[in-house]
């Protein structure tokens, strides 16, 4: 089962992106991807921006909204 097959029940986490690593300030199952708006379960977040505070789901997400903001 992957990421897409699982329901995410539950809250939605409060969560501070560090360098390699997350703090969570609120508890929950899941956050958002900041792209997508993909609920993403906190065992499988791989993915964040430090500087702008989001989580992506996938890589490609994440190029994305990297290419975004560079233009």
């Amino acid at each position: 089962m992957n990421r897409h097959d699982r329901p995410v029940n539950g809250i939605e986490a409060r969560v501070q992106f560090l360098d390699g690593e997350y703090r969570v300030l609120s508890p929950g199952a899941y956050v958002r991807c900041g792209v997508t708006g993909e609920p993403i379960p906190l065992d499988e977040l791989r993915y964040w921006s430090v500087e702008r505070q989001e989580a992506y789901a996938t890589t490609e997400a994440s190029m994305a909204r990297a290419i975004e903001t560079a233009g």
